[in-house]
């Protein structure tokens, strides 16, 4: 397929360019309600994927799947992101409005003026813009009070067709409470970046057997967390980052790899060369495999994977900003199932950096 939509399989996580070390078989750190969720089908994972020259027709991506989405919704969609301009997104949007489903977003202020924007405004869809210095950087959707989608893509054009993206799909009530909490500070109350108050609904939980952390920035203390599950690693630490100019998570990275751990990563060039503050420099200088993306756009990932096991991903960039002043979502999954898709998606961009 022209797309990486991968459901319910185990990919391969060999590496050709270097041995992954053995998963880890350690307990969860997670502390989970007590009762677990058993749906069907409870997650979808999807990449972006630039290289494919069906890619130009700029139709048919991960896109597609959440408009079909949205389009089943049967009651309500929230979405807050901080860009849009996807056409299938904002269609539909609008028709979901239409046919009487709540629509509601929340977005960056600095885009509001775009076209696709004004478009849903126009339409009569209530959107609300943050009004303040610090970026509205989510990027979620929460439907029908059921599932959430979230990830490293905004939704754009340029999000979806030209640069590396994660989109995953997870359909549980506790996740969307979770989101559903964080939208209604955001679009009910007003409460933006540090001043929005910590108070996710179920910070661990399990889906089906599979724990999940969920947390956002700047309430909930995400650098710390990511310092200890970092500090957990035994095995292995494989990182793709659009912007890293954390210290202590650099540091943090660094004394597994002395202790033992294989780390290996992938950083956007772009940052490199224009941000001074980027610890690229800082693992290079310490012998780790860390290269700079191939892509003639942007990697855009925000993910790390430890042990084979766990995974991290959402909007949060792992920078000063990301914990202290923009508005982020952040998940953690502790499956080694969904551990070998990114991986494999890890093995493509590692290959093609430099």
């Amino acid at each position: 397929m022209a797309w990486l939509l991968l459901v319910f399989m185990i990919a391969s996580a060999c590496l050709s360019s270097f041995e992954l070390a053995q998963p880890t078989r350690q307990a969860s750190p997670a502390a989970p309600m007590q009762t677990n969720e058993v749906p069907t089908d409870w997650y979808s994972v999807y990449f972006t994927d630039p290289d494919d020259p069906k890619s130009q027709s700029l139709r048919g991506g991960p896109d597609r799947d959440l408009a079909d989405a949205i389009g089943a919704a049967r009651a309500s969609v929230d979405i807050a992101v901080q860009q849009l301009d996807l056409w299938s997104v904002r269609d539909a949007l609008i028709d979901a409005h239409r046919r009487g489903v709540s629509v509601r977003m929340v977005t960056e202020s600095d885009y509001l003026d775009t076209e696709e924007i004004q478009q849903l405004v126009d339409s009569g869809i209530p959107v609300l813009g943050d009004r303040r210095e610090g970026l509205m950087h989510d990027k979620f959707v929460v439907i029908d009070r059921y599932e959430v989608w979230t990830g490293s893509m905004n939704y754009t054009v340029s999000e979806g067709y030209r640069n590396n993206n994660n989109l995953i799909r997870i359909r549980s009530t506790k996740i969307a409470e979770d989101y559903s909490a964080e939208f209604t500070e955001m679009f009910d109350l007003d409460q933006f970046g540090p001043g929005s108050p910590s108070n996710t609904p179920y910070p661990a939980f399990t889906v089906n057997g599979t724990s999940l952390e969920v947390y956002f920035s700047p309430d909930d203390g995400v650098a710390d967390r990511l310092e200890r599950l970092i500090g957990d690693a035994r095995e292995s630490i494989y990182f793709m980052a659009f912007s890293f100019t954390s210290d202590e998570l650099a540091q943090a990275i660094l004394d597994r790899a002395s202790a033992g751990v294989t780390v290996a990563g992938v950083m956007e060039a772009s940052q490199y060369q224009s941000n001074f503050g980027t610890d690229y420099d800082k693992f290079r200088r310490a012998g780790l495999d860390v290269r700079l993306d191939g892509n003639r756009r942007n990697m855009h990932h925000k993910v790390i994977i430890i042990d084979q096991h766990t995974v991290i991903t959402g909007s949060y960039n792992f920078t000063f900003s990301a914990e202290n002043q923009n508005d982020e979502n952040l998940i953690v999954i502790y499956s080694p199932e969904i551990a070998a898709l990114f991986l494999k998606e890890f093995q493509k961009v590692f290959l093609q950096a430099r």
